[in-house]
């Protein structure tokens, strides 16, 4: 991977095909209201479902998450559940874009140990937001090779990395309720 190139894209709004644990993502700048519109356009996503943000770690989150309503306890469950294959629902702050939310009042957020999505995170020294890299209803891809056309053409960076070869999307659970919305 050309590091220079994909932190290039990055910065200059660009949407980037990276792997994560099981499947392909597609991601972008979450602080970039156009990249977040075209990321959702190029995947045909309505806003109001939300989008994952995926970290190399805790720190990187916290300017999208209002820590002050979740408990020590609360936070202890959820750092434990770190790195990889779990997505958490967490309170957004105020400042966190409505297209990344979508209608909800918390924000989805995870912590991987996926090198290439690590090393990207850690130089841009913030999140990457996450969505299947597939047109919505669509098949998602495992591989770089597997990738649709219609969003290869369009997306300005491929990292050709693997994924860490799970076999399902990750799960989803809620940080203030404990209830796992998607298993």
């Amino acid at each position: 991977m050309s590091e220079k190139n994909v932190v290039d894209a990055f910065n200059n709004g660009g949407i980037i095909a990276y792997p994560t644990e099981a499947v392909f993502g597609l991601g972008c700048d979450p602080d970039n209201e156009d990249a977040l519109r075209r990321l959702l356009k190029l995947k045909q996503r309505p806003s109001e479902k939300g989008m994952i943000l995926l970290a190399a770690s805790y720190s990187q989150l916290l300017p999208y998450i209002d820590e002050s309503k979740i408990s020590q306890d609360m936070r202890c469950s959820m750092l434990s559940r770190w790195p990889d294959g779990i997505t958490q629902l967490v309170p957004k702050n105020n400042n966190t874009s409505s297209l990344l939310s979508g209608r909800f009042d918390t924000i989805a957020v995870r912590v991987t140990s996926q090198p290439d999505v690590v090393s990207l995170c850690q130089k841009i020294n913030k999140p990457i937001v996450s969505t299947s890299a597939n047109l919505s209803g669509q098949e998602p891809a495992k591989t770089w090779q597997s990738l649709d056309p219609a969003l290869t053409n369009k997306v300005d960076f491929i990292l050709k990395g693997n994924t860490l070869g799970h076999t399902s999307p990750s799960k989803i659970i809620d940080v203030l309720t404990g209830k796992v919305i998607r298993s």
